[in-house]
């Protein structure tokens, strides 16, 4: 007798059974009432445990496409009905979890049982004497296909071995995870473990991580895959879930291949939230194996070294990275609030204190807190994580900016600019800050390639689409800042920033006209802002439009009385209308605070009429800036 195996006639998961063949489903041997589209699948979603059953899948399986059927809303019909007799949800899903944009995942392990039948040796196989035509036809063709495969002909040996062949992965999106823990406080959670598990992977120097800014533009959208990685340049997609229960935590990841769409790779790592930066180096590292990518053996120690966190600094610093991503004053507000609370729940936390230096730095170029507490404030905390953790990107990050924006080290700047992108080469605000500090020293070429890379890695972000804009005018190829410009308006047309340096770029081309509309528009998104004002004024006066550009300087000056405005825009408007004096008094005290905004002021257009002014030139020797607008100061290489 020849024992063959038949496929599992019933199945097991959890408590419950399924039989195949009588059509039933049994929750500890009672027979539950689900038959149908819900059993059907159920069915499909058992044959392929652990893995992705997508939408398109199930419609052909249950409705093929001769059927006619409001499909969306069928299978939705199904799988509630399934869920309800499992007893589960969507919300926090023990069997079925959706996954957005795509289909529906079983999870958990399945056993099958499989029966075996008794077939007579006569059954086994066909006789050969009854049909010898077949064997000789068969062979025939077996030989001539040997050939045609070895000589592999019309591309076939190709063909066949392309589909089995791995796909090359250089580049990677990693969309937002989602949030399955069913409470909708716990949002910051589900982003920040995004961040932290971008950040690990961007470590990789041979892996091309697109940046935060730009998946979070695919949060809840309904595209697919495949046309989210073309839009993102990416090879791959990763995406998944995070579930938090308590101080247990779950996260579930998928790699997906971009260009077919095909499932690479499932896993699901649980543990404690002590453990949760193991648990999302634990994921970085099996990503960087499964796509063979190269991995240098600093960056393995990098990804390998997770200490346990303290529960409530972690959890603060989550809430103030959240904050902070929003980019609003009240935003950077709460988020001083959190990072302040992590350091004190764990003085020794270094991320606490880069997220500190990160949001002082913000408040001081948004010139939302006067220069001197900011830029000093920001100094301490980056320099308090470097202590604790010197191979923190942020940290050097931050510390660079303190530089450039408050010290004018600019070769120490560009040090520690260096530094974070070697320790985090996918760190996209490292090449943006590090491009600002190119422009501003003269190194326009190297400015320009910085910020592409930069771009590459974040395509969508806002601010580094105007960074573009700002260093092709600074390099002087205005016409294209300004369609960088105005493609960046394209993306969202309420940036306020995109128009006030679009404003710029027009005074270059003595565009007076568009130039105040720019600003006017800036204004009028951020009535708050001084340095928007700051260029309406300017640009008013340049325009011989004094009246008003007078009446917004008396604005700015009767307003710093009440709250912090920069010095450095009111001298701007000061040289519109040709009042020098006024101008480089206003400069002075711009400089005794050490005002973000005199990092730029060789560049800016507000200051041409001061160019040729001695004391003008004195200023940017005191800077150690070169005098003439330009010159192309080289530092030496670190």
């Amino acid at each position: 007798m020849v024992i063959t195996p038949s496929p599992p006639r019933v199945v097991k998961f959890g408590v419950f059974e399924v039989d195949f063949e009588a059509g039933e489903i049994r929750k500890a041997g009672v027979r539950q009432k689900l038959a149908g589209q819900p059993f059907q699948v159920l069915q499909v979603l058992l044959e392929h445990p652990q893995e992705i059953v997508t939408r398109e899948e199930l419609r052909e399986r249950l409705w093929p496409g001769n059927t006619f059927v409001d499909y969306e809303l069928a299978l939705k019909k199904a799988v509630n009905r399934l869920r309800e007799v499992l007893g589960d949800s969507a919300e926090s899903p023990r069997f079925i979890e959706t996954v957005p944009r795509r289909g529906y995942r079983l999870l958990g392990a399945v056993e099958a049982v499989h029966r075996t039948e008794n077939l007579p040796a006569s059954a086994t196989l066909p006789s050969t004497r009854r049909t010898p035509w077949k064997w000789i036809a068969g062979a025939s063709l077996g030989t001539l296909a040997l050939l045609l495969f070895a000589f592999n002909a019309g591309n076939l040996r190709t063909r066949i071995f392309a589909g089995s062949r791995p796909p090359e992965i250089h580049s990677l999106a990693v969309l937002p995870l989602n949030n399955l823990s069913g409470d909708p406080e716990q949002e910051y959670f589900a982003e920040g473990m995004t961040d932290e598990l971008i950040t690990d992977l961007a470590r990789i120097s041979a892996l091309r991580v697109i940046s935060r800014t730009s998946v979070m533009h695919y949060k809840g959208t309904n595209k697919t895959l495949p046309q989210i990685a073309r839009e993102l340049n990416a090879d791959a997609v990763l995406e998944g879930s995070v579930q938090r229960s308590g101080d247990q935590v779950r996260i579930r990841a998928q790699l997906i291949d971009a260009a077919s769409d095909r499932h690479l790779w499932a896993e699901s790592y649980a543990g404690s939230l002590r453990d949760v930066l193991d648990l999302q180096n634990k994921v970085a590292t099996e990503i960087a194996r499964q796509i063979k990518i190269q991995v240098t053996p600093a960056e393995k120690t990098r990804l390998a070294s997770a200490l346990p966190v303290n529960l409530e600094a972690h959890e603060a610093y989550l809430k103030g990275r959240f904050y902070l991503n929003q980019r609003t004053e009240k935003g950077f507000q709460q988020s001083l609030r959190y990072f302040n609370e992590a350091t004190q729940k764990d003085p020794n936390y270094p991320l606490g204190y880069a997220g500190l230096a990160d949001s002082y730095i913000l408040l001081g170029e948004y010139s939302l807190l006067p220069a001197k507490e900011a830029f000093a404030k920001a100094r301490a905390a980056a320099t308090t994580a470097l202590e604790l953790d010197d191979s923190l990107a942020e940290a050097h990050n931050g510390l660079a900016a303190v530089k450039v924006d408050y010290e004018w080290d600019w070769p120490g700047a560009e040090r520690e600019f260096r530094r974070a992108i070697e320790l985090n080469p996918g760190y996209a605000t490292a090449h943006q800050w590090y491009a600002e500090l190119l422009s501003q020293i003269g190194r326009h070429e190297e400015a320009l390639a910085e910020i592409k890379l930069a771009e590459q890695l974040d395509p969508f972000s806002l601010i580094i689409n105007v960074v573009h804009g700002d260093a092709l005018r600074s390099a002087g190829q205005y016409d294209l800042a300004i369609e960088q410009l105005q493609k960046t308006l394209e993306i969202d047309p309420n940036f306020a920033h995109a128009h006030f340096h679009l404003g710029m770029s027009y005074l270059r081309k003595e565009a007076f006209a568009n130039a105040i509309a720019e600003f006017q528009k800036a204004v009028s998104l951020s009535p708050n802002v001084t340095d928007y004002k700051g260029g309406l004024g300017y640009a008013y006066a340049v325009a011989g439009e004094r009246a008003e550009a007078r009446k917004l300087l008396e604005e700015l000056k009767a307003r710093s009385k009440q709250s912090y405005v920069p010095w450095f825009y009111i001298a701007g408007i000061y040289a519109g209308l040709g009042e020098k004096d006024q101008a480089i008094t206003n400069l002075e005290k711009a400089y005794e605070q050490h005002e973000q905004g005199l990092a730029v002021m060789k560049r800016e257009p507000m200051f041409d009429p001061l160019r040729s002014d001695a004391r003008f030139q004195e200023l940017l020797r005191r800077m150690n800036l070169p005098v003439t607008f330009t010159a192309v100061d080289r530092l030496q290489k670190p």
